[in-house]
């Protein structure tokens, strides 16, 4: 199939914002895929294609990170592993298993972490005593949001850094920080699954790809100077605007099926 001049230029324009809001809080799939869908790529190939450009996403706000110089530390890399693996499983069991039940268990997963952060006015502003170790966090929630990104996927980096401030005590930018590297290897290994099976339109992909990277680069740089302010709510809105596609498409109301 062709996309014209004007639909790729639109597709970048949407992932550049995606990038932005997925780097300070998650949820940019909420933006990119339903467009997609809407300039007539097919659902399976707009899942796929949006893992490559997330993929691209996660990993240049990774590497903004890392240059700041606020992303260390050795302990970073057995929950990478952890995530990867539990991606891997997920999505390899997608494939295999019925999926209705997610229509409403997402939809409660995505309220129940806005209703977390809105209630607790307080919540992440600095970092807190922790209820789980590194290791603990690692053999339990990391693998958890893991295996749900490969398995389905949005509000994933929602969900990693929701859980990083719930039980590693961090405050609401360390964990949304720390979320990116983690989210990018999850990407990295549901991205391959989809790609072992054809499922990328890659004209589409690398074009997003590189309004991801504009994206997530100025995201990078307005969680750093000044903009974790912005965290709170962006995670709040897109939280509830993701639960309530979610239950829109469960009900019929609107469809991702083209």
């Amino acid at each position: 199939m062709e996309w014209s001049f004007t639909i790729l230029l639109l597709l970048f324009a949407v992932a550049m914002l995606a990038g932005w809001v997925d780097t300070l809080a998650g949820g940019g799939g909420l933006i990119s895929l339903p467009v997609m869908l809407l300039v007539g790529v097919p659902p399976v190939s707009a899942l796929a294609t949006n893992k490559s450009q997330g993929v691209v996403g996660t990993l240049t706000a990774t590497i903004t990170l890392l240059l700041k110089g606020h992303l260390r530390g050795r302990a970073l890399f057995p929950l990478l592993l952890a995530a990867g693996l539990g991606s891997a499983l997920g999505s390899l069991l997608v494939q295999r298993v019925e999926t209705d039940w997610l229509q409403w268990a997402v939809p409660l997963l995505l309220v129940s972490v806005a209703l977390y952060v809105w209630f607790a006015p307080n919540l992440g502003e600095t970092d807190a005593r922790p209820r789980q170790s590194n290791r603990q966090w690692g053999l339990t929630w990391a693998p958890a949001v893991g295996f749900y990104d490969g398995f389905f996927g949005p509000g994933a980096g929602s969900f990693y850094a929701a859980t990083g401030v719930a039980f590693r005590g961090q405050s609401l930018l360390t964990a949304t920080i720390r979320a990116k590297p983690l989210n990018f290897v999850s990407n990295v290994a549901s991205l391959a699954v989809f790609t072992a099976g054809g499922q990328v339109v890659w004209v589409i992909g690398i074009t997003m790809m590189l309004g991801q990277i504009v994206g997530a680069y100025v995201g990078s740089h307005t969680m750093l100077s000044g903009g974790a302010r912005l965290i709170r709510p962006i995670v709040i809105c897109m939280c509830l605007l993701m639960s309530v596609s979610q239950i829109a498409q469960s009900v019929g109301w609107i469809s991702f099926a083209g």
